[in-house]
């Protein structure tokens, strides 16, 4: 089933896989208070559905998201403040659509044919798997502007190391797929015209587990990362221990001793 939500195109499928597909060519896809607030509103409905299980974040044309909108940025400076109250609620909303992204209990692909700047870079870095075409690019441009990327750099820097963050940052130059790929921003690369097929691969792949085993999951890998060693082991310990108390576990365990395929209570 297709929705066109204008510059959203929404795909439910019927295997547990929503594709949120950003189509506003025009603007090369970018995070206008627009099109944030719909990506926003849409995941947020999806995370509440017990019928998706994964989200694809794509999009069509050769740009994948070029970032905030620009233009947008510079009409706010006509406004008495200059702008700062549009610039702290843009900044603001985009926030709220990475941590969203990262808290939902789906996991999130991004399927990337395309450049990816500034926020667009922070985008993809802030999905859980990332694919991209062999075509594709990626950067965080802001200091060739005079505006250093720094809410892109919090997912940037949280997904490379931070000798290659600070170059993509301090350069502002293009990075290829392969060079994405090498340093931990994407998973894989693909042929453009096997992209679409590889991400659903993956996707269908991810959503044929317990979704509640994936959630319990998603949730604690980003938790215990801000933790110490020892914070970190006593908090996994304990969610095992939830865990293992779930009906999934029981039903997975025991259909990995009978050696028969799991039949998934959620």
């Amino acid at each position: 089933m297709k929705e066109n939500l204008k510059i959203l195109i929404k795909e439910s499928c019927d295997n547990g896989v929503l594709r949120l597909v950003m189509n506003n060519l025009d603007q090369k896809n970018a995070l206008s208070e627009n099109m944030m607030n719909i990506l926003i509103d849409e995941i947020k409905a999806a995370s509440s559905d017990p019928s998706i299980k994964v989200i694809v974040l794509a999009a069509n044309g050769n740009v994948f998201c070029s970032g905030h909108d620009l233009k947008e940025i510079t009409a706010a400076r006509e406004n008495e403040d200059s702008g700062e109250d549009y610039f702290k609620n843009l900044f603001n909303s985009c926030s709220s659509l990475m941590e969203l992204i990262v808290n939902i209990p789906q996991p999130v692909i991004a399927e990337v044919d395309g450049v990816a700047t500034a926020a667009g870079c922070q985008l993809v870095a802030s999905c859980d798997l990332a694919i991209a075409s062999h075509e594709s690019k990626f950067a965080t441009p802001g200091v060739n502007i005079g505006l250093f990327c720094s809410t892109p750099m919090v997912a940037l820097s949280r997904n490379v190391n931070k000798k290659n963050a600070m170059e993509m940052l301090l350069t502002g130059d293009f990075i290829n797929a392969e060079k994405a790929k090498e340093i931990g921003l994407i998973n894989n690369t693909a042929p453009k015209e096997e992209l679409t097929i590889e991400v659903s691969k993956l996707a269908e792949k991810i959503a044929s587990k317990s979704s509640v085993t994936v959630s319990i999951g998603k949730k604690a890998f980003y938790a215990q990362t801000e933790m110490n060693l020892s914070e970190a082991y006593k908090y996994t310990s304990q969610i095992m221990k939830d865990n293992l108390l779930n009906d999934d576990a029981k039903e997975g365990i025991d259909a990995f001793i009978e050696k028969r395929s799991p039949d998934w209570k959620d």
